[in-house]
């Protein structure tokens, strides 16, 4: 916290722009991610609805800045899809489910996994949830605290375990590591620029 500050994460302006841009963001960077919301806010087919209207052709070429578009879209057309069917569109009676059973429910629509499920539990729904990607494990393995195969779930509940159940700290710890991965503990880390050098046995190894 001390050396990035506070992150304010996710910069979605509505919960169901988190959802989308949860999609949108699997393996792409969020540079892209923003391309691609504005154009879908630009076209105004950012909405449940809209994105069920607008032909799937077209809606991969608007999305298309975030890359593997075509796939992305049709998990968006299936998204906004189970939206309608299960919920009516309602997002509040959606996320008014326990953690569990909303993170059951996600899991079980098509191009939703783990990290996408957890991250739109986090920010969309706001609720307490430690959502994993590569940046946390590549930075937990240097220092030390976990194996380099370590499996989602296991990863995930050393931070659950070990912090309180709190959505603005499970928020600024996701942040933070994804700003320390992609600035310094990279695949070729900068160890010189790290504020976690002190403690990380791969740098004291250089």
């Amino acid at each position: 916290m001390a050396c990035y500050g506070p992150q304010h994460w996710w910069p979605g302006e509505s919960p169901f722009e988190v959802m989308v841009g949860a999609i949108l963001t699997q393996q792409a960077a969020w540079i892209n991610v923003e391309q691609a919301i504005a154009n879908l806010k630009a076209t105004d087919v950012l909405s449940p609805k809209g994105l069920r209207q607008i032909p799937e052709p077209e809606l991969a070429r608007l999305i298309s800045p975030a890359i593997y578009h075509n796939t992305k879209a049709k998990k968006l057309k299936a998204l906004v899809n189970w939206l309608r069917e299960s919920y009516g569109d309602d997002l509040d009676r959606l996320f008014s489910r326990e953690i569990k059973d909303l993170r059951s429910e996600l899991l079980s629509v098509y191009g939703i996994g783990e990290e996408t499920a957890d991250s739109i539990i986090l920010y969309a729904a706001k609720k307490p949830i430690c959502v994993v990607d590569a940046y946390t494990r590549r930075i937990m393995a240097r220092l030390g605290m976990v194996s380099g195969d370590i499996s989602y779930h296991a990863c995930q509940s050393l931070f659950m375990n070990n912090l309180p159940a709190d959505t603005q700290i499970f928020n600024e710890y996701h942040a933070l590591l994804v700003q320390l991965g992609k600035a310094v503990c990279r695949p070729h880390p900068l160890h010189h620029k790290c504020c976690l050098a002190d403690i990380c046995p791969t740098a004291s190894k250089k």
